[in-house]
């Protein structure tokens, strides 16, 4: 049996500009890859903005690259918000593209340096020259992951005004 209240629930969805402003805010994307015995595996990453596309970064022999090397579909989510009317979130169910060249790696590492503490206590524009010393050696071990979103679901529960 389903319940209808008899009044339409409001559209609380995010314009594809709000999405991008909430994405470009947000720090961390829970991804969820499958797992080879079918259960979901699901860690925690940081990520940039890449064309409109969420990137991350992940070893090369990581379980989340495997999976996706084996399946490629993957499942992100970007949240925020303690109180009900303060939710907000991006769910995207997506393909990955994943990047193996070093020099793009190594770009993306230069990215996230700029938005997260990676090499020292807050984000910093590193030269190439830094880049280089700070992950060049990294980045041959690692794959960019490209998340190519096939269907997006969101919502901003501020846009409720108080009610449900």
């Amino acid at each position: 049996m389903q319940y209808r209240s008899g009044m339409a629930r409001k559209d609380i969805s995010m314009t594809g500009e709000e999405v991008m402003g909430f994405l470009d805010e947000t720090a961390i994307l829970e991804v969820a890859t499958i797992g080879r015995d079918g259960w979901p595996h699901l860690a925690p990453m940081w990520f940039v903005m890449d064309d409109n596309k969420i990137v991350f970064r992940s070893f090369t022999r990581s379980q989340k690259i495997l999976n996706l090397q084996r399946d490629p579909r993957l499942t992100v989510l970007a949240e925020t918000g303690d109180a009900y009317d303060e939710l907000r979130g991006v769910m995207i169910k997506a393909e990955a593209r994943l990047v193996e060249d070093p020099a793009y790696v190594l770009s993306i590492y230069g990215r996230l340096a700029a938005k997260y503490p990676m090499v020292g206590p807050d984000p910093v524009q590193l030269t190439e020259e830094e880049l280089g010393e700070a992950f060049g050696r990294f980045a041959p071990k690692n794959t960019a992951v490209v998340v190519e979103p096939v269907k997006t679901a969101s919502w901003d529960h501020r846009k409720i005004g108080g009610g449900y």
